[in-house]
């Protein structure tokens, strides 16, 4: 007997099959397919080369040349650095031929060399979620010991001390000092890899009250107080005046004496014998002294973030020694050729929180307060993170009497 299907459902219906969906691709972190590929996550090994890990991979030497060589605009592969991870893509063969090679600069931003057909190389960052937090908490010893004990990241306390640097002697703080902060966690595949922004701060230092207010001024993410005023406090461009400039920052230079190369951490300025050299900031002299590389030098700490030094001095400034506060601008010696030097000059170095940085590339936002055009605007940011700074001691008492 037969019978109709559309005797059962219907002599006008249409009988169709739902066509099942078909399953999309999906790309990786590096935004690339690699269903069908073998993965292997390793670390650079100290002094290893890139041709040093892919020759296990039967790539000839010209190849990897040719790798190196599209790959200097991207990133030079020369600076693989021991300790970072890179990541292996191969055909599931018996040849195990190698599709990709990713290299993880640092926790966001990597370099994807793709080997598929011809040599394709881009960089890229993974997706970053940014969430606001905040913490508070009361000093015993120290900013960093504040901050572990209430599960903060130390680069926190690096932010802090750079947003405050010229109101707060971080080397000094009292027990029963407070601060609160709002700041941004960034987070990649669910792990928190580093601090954003500062959203708002405040510092309670010696019975004294220190706001930072963010605001955007001149194309410049800055801190204010709540007055308006700039937290920061200009440097001078030079430690002279008309002088011109011998040998730049640079992480290897043919020294002019040993004939070798080592890192010139610093700029040399050329000028005459008895040049008067100025002080670009307000500060403490914690050295004033000689050595035989140096010559007769000067450390100034500016503050607990910034510090310079001055070599090869002929001679100090009139009461220049140790323990004494200079003020911008102030000549505190003399050019010469003291030291391990070739004629007279000045070599600067410029410290940021104990690490070398380039004199003539240290972002310093500029000092001016807040425009009075913008004061308005600037008065809505600052009511806005003021009330979220009172927020933080409201939550703080709700947990205080929360029920045990």
């Amino acid at each position: 007997m037969y019978v109709s299907l559309k005797g059962i459902i219907g002599a006008d219906a249409e009988i169709s099959a739902e066509p099942k969906p078909i399953k999309q691709p999906i790309e990786n972190v590096f935004g690339f397919v690699d269903d069908s590929l073998n993965h292997s996550s390793l670390t650079v090994k100290r002094n290893e080369t890139l041709s040093d890990i892919l020759e296990s991979y039967h790539l000839l030497n010209a190849d990897v040349s040719e790798i190196a060589k599209r790959s200097k605009s991207i990133f030079d592969v020369r600076k693989l650095r021991a300790g970072k991870k890179y990541h292996l893509y191969t055909d599931d063969d018996s040849l195990n031929t190698v599709k990709y090679f990713v290299y993880e600069k640092d926790k966001i931003s990597f370099i994807v060399y793709d080997l598929c057909d011809s040599i394709n190389i881009y960089s890229g960052k993974k997706e970053v979620k940014i969430v606001k937090e905040t913490k508070s908490a009361v000093i015993k010893s120290s900013l960093y010991d504040a901050l572990l004990e209430n599960n903060a990241s130390i680069e926190l306390a690096i932010e802090m001390s750079k947003i405050f640097a010229w109101q707060i002697d971080f080397y000094h703080l009292q027990k029963g000092d407070n601060f609160k902060v709002i700041y941004e966690e960034e987070f990649v595949d669910n792990q928190m890899v580093g601090i954003g922004k500062v959203l708002g701060a405040y510092f309670k230092h010696y019975n004294k009250e220190y706001f930072a207010i963010p605001f955007v001024q001149d194309s410049v993410y800055q801190y204010f107080d709540e007055n308006g005023n700039s937290l920061r406090k200009e440097f001078l461009k030079t430690p002279m005046e008309f002088v011109r400039i011998s040998s730049r920052y640079s992480l290897r230079r043919l020294h002019p004496i040993l004939k070798v190369y080592r890192p010139h951490t610093g700029v040399d300025y050329a000028a005459p014998t008895g040049t008067p050299i100025r002080t670009v900031g307000d500060g403490e002299v914690i050295a004033a002294s000689y050595s035989k590389s140096n010559g007769n030098y000067i450390k100034i700490r500016h503050n607990s973030v910034y510090t310079t030094a001055y070599l090869h001095m002929s001679r100090f400034g009139k009461g220049i020694k140790r323990r004494t506060t200079v003020k911008q601008g102030q000549v505190i010696g003399y050019v010469g050729s003291t030291g391990l030097a070739t004629g007279p000059h000045l070599h600067f170095m410029f410290y940021m929180n104990g690490n070398y940085v380039n004199p003539l590339k240290v972002e310093i936002p500029p000092s001016h307060p807040v425009k009075e055009e913008l004061r308005n605007n600037f008065e809505q940011q600052k009511k806005m993170v003021m009330d979220e700074l009172r927020k933080i001691d409201q939550l703080n008492a709700n947990e205080d009497n929360r029920p045990v």
